[in-house]
């Protein structure tokens, strides 16, 4: 397999043209590992064993030994991964769960799903994670547990996250949806809290060829009961000591993730070496003032860049710059979550959250894929001075 660095040198691609690009190229990552996963999925169809079995618990042993946890527990997406563990923790009606208005609509639906309350805390408007300082203010006697979201593969400030947490006697629930690989003082997010809920979306780090999810822990009284509830509340077949769900992760995505899973590392230096070659093309084009890019992680953060989101007040005008000159760009996320129309119940209001709103107006993500040339990503940054050079 060639190095990320050594693909993105192509010098035959004209930046100066507008043919449009992928947003995230994932035909290029399959190109490297075809025949690793070809043999991984014949081996899964020759054994016809398709639903958890053989290769699913090797997923499970594999990524738990690469991330520190003592167990994982393989589901059917990055949502039922939360799901699981709100119901393994028994978390319901009556439950409050304390977490960010800024994410993907999963991190609040799961809480809804299992008839808690989900309460929101703003976001710290540089790292985009649930702002620690504000989450004493939002514990009540119904309390039960804190989400925090490692929002696009930057760690949240977890530290003081704990220390609440272990205050006032709640669950610490990672949302690490987008975020396998990364570190927060050494350690890989998703083994701080009792669990950490991954999701094998194909967009992410980390990404089968369908849904999947898996769930981290330390204690093993808690994977018995996620192993329950993903077969319907069962530990023997046809005997159901739970009211569980189907939720089985699919042999064939298991036996593809356990290929990828052996590229992750490769893969991630490939997002943060085209991270790092963002930042000085953003200060030679002169755009430091008028953009808001991500500023190096302080040491004690490893970012894996699942997204590399930049910020603008002209957001949609860029946006729509940048689609006419052939430049892919995506917005996460366009509306927080309080202000959602699901969400209306909940009685939140515009400004309730400033932080997150002000982010969901001006954020806008780049492609930062391992692959991604050179000259596509001189593209991206020369098509966004050439957008501020014609508005002034």
């Amino acid at each position: 397999m060639s190095s990320p660095a050594a693909r993105s040198d192509q010098s035959s691609i004209n930046p100066t043209e507008k043919k449009p690009f992928d947003f995230l190229d994932l035909r290029a990552q399959f190109a490297a590992i075809h025949e690793e996963v070809m043999q991984a999925v014949t081996r899964v169809f020759e054994s016809q064993y398709f639903i958890l079995g053989p290769e699913v618990k090797l997923l499970e042993e594999e990524v738990a030994a690469k991330l520190g946890a003592k167990f994982a527990v393989g589901c059917a997406s990055g949502t039922d991964a939360l799901i699981l563990a709100l119901l393994a923790e028994g978390i319901g009606e009556g439950d409050e769960v304390i977490t960010t208005p800024f994410s993907f609509v999963a991190t609040a639906g799961a809480i809804a799903y299992v008839g808690a309350k989900p309460v929101f805390v703003d976001i710290d408007p540089v790292t985009f994670n649930i702002s620690p300082s504000l989450i004493k203010a939002a514990i009540t006697p119904r309390s039960r547990a804190i989400l925090p979201v490692h929002l696009f593969g930057l760690p949240a400030d977890l530290a003081p996250i704990l220390e609440i947490a272990q205050k006032h006697k709640l669950v610490v629930m990672e949302d690490a949806a987008q975020a396998i690989g990364a570190r927060y003082a050494g350690k890989f997010v998703g083994t701080f809290g009792e669990y950490g809920c991954f999701s094998f979306f194909p967009s992410k780090n980390l990404g089968g060829a369908g849904d999947g999810g898996l769930i981290t822990t330390n204690d093993a009284k808690i994977a018995e009961r996620l192993q329950m509830l993903r077969v319907h509340g069962s530990k023997k077949k046809y005997y159901h000591e739970m009211i569980g769900t189907n939720s089985r992760l699919h042999a064939l995505q298991a036996a593809v993730l356990r290929v990828k899973l052996r590229h992750l590392d490769a893969w991630q230096k490939g997002r943060q070496n085209r991270a790092e070659r963002y930042r000085p093309l953003f200060a030679e084009a002169g755009l430091s003032s008028v953009v808001g890019v991500p500023p190096q992680p302080p040491a004690q953060y490893e970012h894996v860049y699942n997204q590399f989101t930049i910020r603008s007040p002209r957001r949609d005008e860029l946006k729509a710059f940048l689609q006419s000159a052939g430049v892919p760009s995506e917005i996460y996320y366009p509306l927080c979550l309080h202000l959602q129309e699901a969400f209306a119940y909940l009685g939140y209001k515009p400004g309730s959250f400033p932080e997150g709103e002000k982010a969901s107006r001006e954020v806008l993500s780049l492609p930062v894929y391992p692959e991604l040339p050179d000259a596509l990503q001189n593209r991206v940054v020369q098509a966004i001075a050439d957008f501020h050079k014609k508005k002034s």
